[in-house]
């Protein structure tokens, strides 16, 4: 839309990203359009005014069209980043700090090499240049900013423990749905040690256990991280749940996923070894207690039946909230994971 521009009721004025989905924002009312008050790219708060009508407007002149709803509200993304917390007390002459300060050099990410370790002139013109050489700053934006705060204020809070194992899927039939087995044996553990399938209200120093297992799936995308919530995932077959994978897979590459499917998670799934990797200490998302970690399926000497053998292994990452979940419970819970992917179906 334009300045100038006529448009109708519910005729939509502008897609806008939040921290969860592409939102198309639409018009309150009809009329033409008097004043933009941001164009394509800028950051806007919610609740700010998008537009202003030049005819047919309500009494107030600035007409508030940004309004995302309640839980949109609340969510990270409306709140301003979080600020590094320097991790040692830095020691720098007045001078030095002022230099830094004129070239836009970050002192907590200066390597420091004076005596004592004091920052000097030449640890700020060496950062200054690294800078300069990577390329100008790119701002985070929608859910890179969004999963940036996350991460901070759940890696602040969460006392996180992670626990390994590697599961022999050797037996397992060829073409086997890697990701829908892990879905049910994810099921098959909560059942086994509910303890796991929670969450956690650290003001109030309660938790919920909660019966009905809804899995959040990690969705790796170019725009940042987005985890959809496959729901009910203990009571339903393999195919019920490769077609509901698949639309939210779907969904979350064109940005168009409902913003309540990324809600309610009890437990989170990431399968980052269908990229790389064999094990990972993870980031527990509050108010949930765990996450699970499937690894690059390789390859590993195993002994059985006393003799050595190949066999074909899952690693396993369990990583927990450790105010919440006991070393036992966790361990409990990782046995019956890997007994159930280890079952031939």
């Amino acid at each position: 839309m334009n300045e100038g521009d006529h448009v109708v009721v519910d005729q939509p004025l502008v897609s806008v990203e939040t921290d969860k989905a592409v939102v198309e924002v639409p018009s309150p009312q009809s009329g033409r359009i008097a004043r933009l008050f941001g164009s394509k790219g800028d950051l806007v708060k919610v609740g700010a005014p998008l537009v202003e009508f030049a005819e047919g407007a309500r009494d107030d002149t600035g007409t508030v069209v940004g309004e995302l709803g309640r839980e949109e509200k609340a969510a990270p993304a409306a709140e301003p980043m979080l600020q590094p917390t320097p991790s040692r007390t830095l020691q720098v002459l007045p001078a030095v700090r002022a230099l830094a300060r004129k070239l836009d050099v970050d002192l907590n990410i200066v390597q420091a090499t004076g005596t004592g370790g004091t920052i000097t002139r030449a640890d700020v013109e060496r950062a200054a240049r690294s800078m300069a050489e990577a390329g100008p700053a790119e701002p985070l934006r929608g859910i890179r900013r969004a999963m940036a705060q996350r991460m901070a204020a759940a890696h602040a809070e969460v006392a996180r423990t992670t626990v390994t194992e590697e599961a022999d899927i050797n037996d397992w039939r060829k073409g086997e749905d890697v990701t829908i087995r892990v879905v049910r044996a994810i099921a098959a553990a909560c059942a086994a040690e509910p303890s796991l399938n929670a969450w956690y209200n650290p003001d109030a120093g309660s938790r919920r256990v909660i019966k009905r297992i809804d899995l959040g799936i990690a969705v790796d995308t170019e725009g940042g991280l987005i985890v959809p919530v496959l729901r009910n995932v203990g009571e339903r077959d393999a195919s019920d749940l490769r077609a509901g994978l698949d639309r939210m897979r779907a969904d979350a590459q064109a940005r168009s996923i409902p913003p309540e499917e990324l809600r309610g998670a009890t437990i989170t799934l990431s399968n980052f070894g269908m990229i790389g990797g064999r094990f990972a200490n993870l980031i527990v998302v509050p108010p949930q207690v765990a996450i699970v970690g499937a690894g690059r399926i390789d390859y590993r000497m195993l002994v059985r039946d006393g003799a050595p053998a190949v066999r074909r292994v899952l690693p396993l990452s369990l990583t927990f909230d450790h105010r919440v979940v006991t070393g036992g419970e966790a361990a409990r819970f990782l046995v019956a994971l890997k007994a159930a992917l280890e079952k031939v179906s």
